[in-house]
């Protein structure tokens, strides 16, 4: 216990010059100074003795976030400009300290990064992102938390890139990832969409190169013409790229789509062509309908599904799915457009397995919803195709029909499930 005491009583006395200060510029007074000393005295004697756990750190790190807040307010309210201590470093200490200890905790490291993302402290956010994928590899979700740091917070796509890359080795298996990595570069076209939108550069785009398919153990092998390759400074962010920059990235592979082409091309020899994983790339791309290469990603993902998964519903409800992306459902020509849907959707079914018929009936009934959603905007007629069309519905009224209400119960228990999913 001795030592203890003693580890404790050191790190207190660290703090001293920091609490005389705050005295001094009256930030806190007598009374709570000796306060903040109490409560930090039982923190270092709780950590410093046998048994600590890393809720004990936790709570320290989070008492000192508090603190530190309160003293920004004080000081914004005096006008104490600046000080020569601040909590940041006291709570990089803290955090140090038990991350140290308890490196498999992710809570702990969770909160480390929140708090240097909190406070733009990049610089040591890279280290304890090194730091933590070093123990933590597997995590697929830190490759993703780090990648979307440097695109999003930085601009530097080349680094985002360089940590799905990365990611990847570690973690092939996990579709997740690929999906991210995919998103990652949907949400940068969409950005750079915008900035020639705003520039009032948006013009016919012109036939743009394939990605090279080389094979590689390893490494994603993605086209090398990108936005840093165009413009160096476009690394500081998209607001940087210079109009000149964005005329000549209308015709390379980084704004024509061949990247996530190249992830998704990737991703299905990793999932065997598997029709579930190519169904939740064109979902993810289908949602990014600003950006002018979408139509194209989409369309290279129902060929490849229709050419290794032609009789599945996945490509069946995909196929429909691209037929309406772009057909708003308050226009004139909708109607058309819905009939000729369902009229592939049915002679596709009859070309299905009789066991995936019910699964095709499901994906129906949720790529209508959102139009069932809007009835009062739709013709009356559209809305009689659309419900005549709702497989799940007309069953549990066959099954309401027949008396069968605990039955019918359960499946519109599961319909309803699907729809909040």
């Amino acid at each position: 216990m001795a030592g203890a005491s003693d580890k404790a009583r050191f790190y207190l006395e660290q703090y001293v010059p920091e609490l005389q200060e705050y005295e001094r510029k009256e930030i806190f007074t007598r009374e709570e100074i000796t306060s903040i000393t109490s409560k930090r005295s039982g923190f270092e004697h709780t950590l410093n003795a046998r048994g600590s756990r890393p809720s004990d750190y936790a709570r320290y790190a989070t008492y000192e976030m508090n603190l530190d807040s309160l003293r920004k307010k004080r000081c914004k309210r005096l006008g104490v400009k600046s000080t020569a201590f601040n909590g940041q470093r006291t709570i990089f200490f803290i955090l140090d300290r038990a991350t140290k200890k308890f490196p498999g905790d992710m809570g702990l490291w969770m909160q480390y990064i929140h708090f240097c993302q909190k406070e733009k402290a990049n610089k040591k956010l890279a280290k304890v992102f090194t730091k933590v994928l070093r123990l933590k590899p597997r995590e697929w979700g830190l490759w993703v938390l780090a990648a979307k740091h440097y695109a999003e917070s930085q601009g530097d796509m080349s680094t985002a890139r360089s940590y799905m890359q990365r990611g990847l080795r570690f973690c092939k298996d996990e579709v997740k990832l690929w999906l991210e990595y995919t998103r990652l570069e949907m949400v940068y076209l969409a950005k750079l969409a915008a900035r020639r939108r705003i520039l009032g550069l948006d013009g016919v785009e012109k036939p743009a190169q394939e990605p090279q398919a080389e094979e590689d153990e390893d490494m994603l092998t993605l086209p090398t013409i990108t936005a840093e390759d165009i413009d160096p400074d476009a690394r500081k962010g998209i607001e940087e790229v210079d109009d000149d920059a964005l005329k000549r990235l209308a015709s390379a592979p980084a704004f024509s789509g061949a990247i996530p082409i190249a992830i998704f091309d990737a991703a299905m020899k990793q999932f065997s062509n598997g029709a579930e994983e190519a169904e939740a790339f064109f979902d993810l791309c289908a949602t990014f309908k600003q950006v002018p290469s979408t139509m194209r990603i989409l369309q290279h993902i129902l060929d490849h599904m229709q050419e290794h998964t032609a009789n599945c519903a996945e490509t069946a409800i995909c196929t429909a799915k691209l037929s309406l992306l772009n057909v708003e459902a308050e226009s004139a020509s909708f109607p058309l457009v819905l009939g000729q849907t369902l009229s592939g959707l049915k002679r596709n079914e009859n070309d299905l397995p009789y066991k995936a018929i019910p699964k095709l009936a499901e994906k129906a009934v949720e790529m209508y919803i959102p139009y069932l959603e809007v009835d009062s905007e739709l013709d009356e007629d559209v809305m009689m195709v659309l419900q005549a069309t709702d497989p799940v519905a007309a069953f549990v009224e066959k099954l309401r029909k027949e008396g069968r209400d605990a039955d019918a119960q359960m499946v519109e228990d599961h319909r309803n499930s699907m729809d909040l999913g």
